[in-house]
């Protein structure tokens, strides 16, 4: 699982008592450390580790960007200090998690010792005057299972933003040149994302499956190795060794120009240079976490790393068409494509043969496994960029060719017409995980519009509240 830090900053006002501030300050802290939450605090900044006093505020900035904060947790402790709250969360400008625990009874006199929940509504408010976005945990007690919940998802929000703040994809060669649908606007990707493209040619990849054969032979053979064992070879064996250099070659340019995730001009001209389909080398990266997607569909590799950085990592997503309808299920609908799925999608071992519609071997074929699915496409026309998300799961069909899965929506009429009018395209990213509630928490941080294709908007907004 991929650990991701929070800045604990725990908040408390001097009119309500500091004496229970500090000891729900120290339960808090306990509770993530019982979770294996990865967070730093600020102790040392003063003796009550409580965000209370405006002179603090520098140093707290200095040490969580020292220590590399990707999110902000703001528990209220009594009332809490709304103005420092909110000048804090501007300063370092990373999701920020508020939430206070549930009040207790009043004393018998009266007396109330924190009135926790009044102070998230000044909270609220003061983020929203600073235009500082921020995830709301309902007002909670510690033991109770939303809690849990809502910090594990919040986690994954961070891991979404912070991987899409970070993105570089390399682009090998242009865009097939029938494919309009999936070109892409560099510039406008970098100014308003800071996106960044790494091109190279289609001759500097040969070059590089060159170099693999010549001075990484043991690598080769492992990775050979590796297709022999976790797919059911139907080509010829110096095909193989082709579709393993190719696999080495393009994880070396990843690495080389310091990128996240490729997008690969998949025909016609790469099999004129070497003779095969791309595909089952994108599948053997995108096993790795790499994720390699077809007809240089840039929006396409964006898509596939936010999907699994929803999901913190631990699993792989599937780069899929849209394909056609069901023959016997209303709201069924076919994903499919070449062969670039991995492995560890697939419900039974794949086979590395050859695909459909071309006549040069070098993808897989096998269904992927079925149950519930995330399915996402981050897209844009004219400056206006979304995603779309929402629900599916794996049905029985007819057999496929390529890597396919039949799913079933809650109203495909409804999302066709969602894809024809756009900005979408025939390409989606699927994950076997309901991450729908994350990635559209994490839209509000990054500046993309969520578009969610069934009307479901209202039962994300209840999961989120802890209901």
């Amino acid at each position: 699982m991929k650990k991701i830090k929070l800045g604990f900053a725990p908040t408390r006002r001097s009119i309500f008592s500091a004496p229970d501030a500090i000891k729900y300050r120290n339960l808090t802290a306990e509770r993530l450390d019982e979770l294996d939450i990865d967070y730093v605090d600020i102790t040392d900044i003063n003796s009550e580790g409580l965000l209370y006093d405006d002179n603090d505020i520098d140093r707290i900035v200095e040490k969580f960007k020292r220590e590399k904060a990707d999110g902000l947790m703001l528990p209220h402790c009594n009332f809490g200090t709304e103005y420092l709250c909110a000048r804090l969360a501007k300063r370092l400008n990373v999701p920020v998690l508020l939430w206070g625990p549930l009040d207790e009874r009043p004393e018998p006199n009266g007396v109330r010792l924190r009135d926790t929940q009044c102070g998230l509504f000044a909270t609220g408010k003061v983020l929203r005057r600073f235009k500082v976005p921020f995830t709301y945990m309902t007002n909670c007690r510690l033991d109770d299972p939303v809690f849990e919940r809502g910090v594990r998802d919040f986690l994954a929000v961070c891991n979404v933003v912070k991987t899409f703040r970070n993105i570089r994809i390399l682009q090998i060669s242009t865009r097939p040149f029938d494919f309009w649908s999936t070109m892409c606007n560099e510039g406008e990707l970098l100014e308003k994302f800071n996106i960044q493209l790494a091109p190279i040619p289609m001759t500097e990849l040969v070059e590089e499956m060159e170099s693999v054969k010549d001075d990484g032979v043991a690598d080769l053979q492992k990775m050979i190795s590796y297709i022999n064992e976790t797919m059911i070879v139907q080509i010829k064996e110096n095909e193989v060794e082709t579709v393993a250099a190719l696999a080495l070659a393009i994880k070396r340019l990843i690495k080389k120009y310091g990128c996240k995730a490729g997008a690969i001009q998949c025909w016609n001209a790469l099999q004129s240079e070497i003779g095969i389909m791309p595909c089952a080398a994108n599948a053997i990266l995108n096993e790795q976490g790499i994720p390699i997607v077809c007809e240089t569909d840039i929006h396409g590799a964006i898509t596939a790393l936010i999907a699994e950085a929803a999901a913190m990592n631990e699993m792989r997503g599937f780069f899929a068409d849209w394909t056609i309808r069901h023959p016997d299920i209303e709201n069924g609908e076919l994903l499919q494509h070449c062969g670039p799925w991995p492995v560890s999608v697939a419900k039974e071992k794949p086979a590395l043969t050859y695909p459909l519609a071309f006549d040069h071997p070098g993808s897989i074929t096998a269904e992927a496994k079925h149950g519930e699915l995330t399915l996402c496409r981050f897209d844009g026309d004219n400056g206006e960029y979304s995603l779309l998300l929402g629900n599916a799961k794996g049905v029985d069909g007819p057999k496929g060719m390529g890597t396919y899965l039949w799913i079933e929506t809650d109203n495909i009429k409804r999302l066709e017409a969602k894809i024809v009018e756009g900005p979408y395209i025939h390409h989606c990213v699927g994950i076997h995980k309901n991450v729908v509630p994350v990635l559209y928490e994490a839209c509000k941080y990054i500046g993309v519009k969520s578009d969610l294709y069934d009307p479901i908007e209202e039962d994300i907004k209840a999961y989120l509240r802890g209901e």
